[in-house]
This record gives structure tokens, C-alpha cells and sequence, in this order.
């Protein structure tokens, strides 16, 4: 990584990780000055000789190691422009000093362009937590094709957030939210994706009153609908401070494939075919042209 922050500028250079186990002791930083940087699997989803075997694995057993706002951890910390991460899976900190793990943060609200494809983002409360998979300031925040498992929040978005996109992604079992939202400027994109299981699906700030465009999704089986945050804890909120465009479906639950004896299997995590919310495609496949 080192090597890559040093490259030509205005160059844009691709690291491709080989399958395997990438034990993070401290945070990566992403500064190049200029240009942009593409971090992905050297095998894709979607390609014909992909396994879920072959997905690089990136786990974190850093002590905390920010301090910006609060004491945490970060896995991947993005100080740069135009960065694409595809094709790996995250996992929690398994650091028992660690209350707060952030796989993916981008802290700066001045830096744009980050975009997050075909990736889990797994979590497990009671071993190797998640706080939230991607903790993001700024415009330009693009998720696409991801899977968020019982992460305690999928999605952190606070500052001057603009130019936003949630698309055909899975975010399951949630126990805080799937995704929190700052003050809402505009340009906001949100379709195909799949909300189950969750304890809030969407937190505002208390005392702002934006009107959110939801578009061909899926809600099911989750505790609450709109909430916002405040000093004295979460508080519901009238669900119809949002506006819902297009087909929005709701369901008492989904149908996933898990793991069962065999072990893992392409399509674990995804929806059943032919169930309620397959049709939108959600997951970490791409149709490939």
C-alpha cells in the first residue's frame, strides 16, 4: 500500500489481492495525492472461475488506533480521491479492547469519489464486531452489489453527504440500523436493495425533516421503520416523513441461503430464487457484458 501512495501522479493504479487471510494490526491509509487507486480480488463475482474460496479476506485484530470524535478502530481509513474497493469480504475486530470497528471510513468531507462493490461485510456481535461496515463523510459514496450480515450498522453517513447511491445490496440483521443519515442535501439514490431483520431500518438527525425517495426495494421484518438520533437514544419516527417511488414491497420476512453442513457455496447470503425480493437482484453478482 505503501508503494501505491508513492506511484506518479495523476497516475491510477489497480492492487489485486490473491485469495487468503489479510490480518490487519493496524489501519491501512489510502492518501495518494492525486489520481485514483482500484483495490480488488484478482477474482471477481460474476467471473466463470469464481468461488466464494477465492475472495480475499480482510479481518482486523487492531487495537484502536483513531481518535478522531471518539477512540476506535479502522480497518481501511480512504484519504484520497476516486477510490474503488471490489470483490472482498470483511469481517469484524476480534481485539477484545475494541468496543468501535470501522472496516471502511472516509473521515475528510472534502475528498469524493468512493466506490464499494461486490463485497461482504460480515459481523458477529458476541466474537469479532462490526460498529458499522462503512463510516463515510463527503459526496460521492457509491455501494453497489454488497452484503451487509448482521453488522450493527451497515451504513454511517454524516457530513455534507451528496451524490449518494445504495443499489442492489442485502443488509440483514442490523440490531442498531441499517443505515444512519446526516443532514440530506440531494442527489440521493436508493433502489433494488433488500432491508431485513433490522432493529431500525433508516436514522435521521433529530430536528431535520428530509423527504427521502425509496425506490424498487424490499422492507421486511424489520423493528422500525424511520427514526432519528438524539442525546436520549434513538426515538421512532412517523414513517410517512419519507416519499416512496416506484415499487416498494414489504414482507414479514426473506428467504436467505445459509451455511449449513458443507460449508460455504456461491450465492451463500443471497436470497432464494423465485422468493419475495429476488427479482431485484440484490447481492454481490454482476451481470457481466
Amino acid at each position: 500500500m505503501a508503494k501505491a501512495n508513492s506511484l506518479a501522479v495523476d497516475s491510477s493504479p489497480t492492487i489485486k489481492l490473491f485469495p487468503g487471510l489479510y490480518l490487519l494490526h493496524d489501519k491501512i491509509i489510502l492518501q495518494r495525492k492525486n489520481g485514483g487507486l482500484l483495490i480488488e480480488a484478482l477474482t471477481l463475482p460474476s467471473e466463470k472461475d469464481w468461488d466464494p474460496y477465492k475472495m480475499p479476506v480482510i479481518s482486523s485484530i487492531s487495537d484502536n488506533n483513531s481518535t478522531i470524535q471518539f477512540s476506535h478502530s479502522t480497518g481501511i481509513l480512504v484519504a484520497m480521491d476516486n477510490v474503488q474497493i471490489r470483490g472482498l469480504k470483511f469481517t469484524g475486530n476480534t481485539n477484545p479492547t475494541v468496543r468501535y470497528y470501522y472496516p471502511i471510513s472516509k473521515k475528510d468531507t472534502v475528498r469524493t469519489g468512493l466506490e464499494i462493490s461486490q463485497c461482504y461485510f460480515i459481523g458477529e456481535r458476541n466474537v469479532a464486531p462490526i460498529q458499522g461496515a462503512i463510516w463515510t463523510h463527503g459526496a460521492g459514496t457509491h455501494v453497489d452489489h454488497c452484503i451487509f450480515y448482521e453488522c450493527k450498522n451497515a451504513l454511517l453517513l454524516f457530513d455534507h453527504i451528496k451524490d449518494f447511491s445504495l443499489t442492489n445490496s442485502i443488509i440483514y440483521g442490523a440490531y442498531e440500523a441499517a443505515v444512519w443519515f446526516g443532514p440530506f442535501v440531494s442527489e440521493f439514490t436508493f433502489k433494488n436493495n433488500v432491508i431485513f431483520a433490522c432493529n431500525f431500518v433508516w436514522l435521521r438527525k433529530e430536528s431535520t425533516y428530509p423527504k427521502y425517495v425509496f425506490q424498487n426495494s424490499l422492507f421486511a421484518g424489520n423493528n422500525n421503520f424511520m427514526g432519528y438520533y438524539t442525546k436520549n437514544g434513538l426515538q421512532v419516527a412517523d414513517r410517512n416523513e419519507h416519499v416512496e417511488k416506484g415499487i416498494v414491497q414489504s414482507a414479514e420476512k426473506v428467504n436467505l441461503k445459509m451455511v449449513e453442513l458443507n460449508g460455504l457455496f456461491a450465492g451463500y447470503l443471497h436470497l432464494l430464487e423465485n422468493t419475495i425480493g429476488a427479482d431485484l437482484k440484490p447481492g454481490i453478482y454482476m451481470e457481466i457484458n
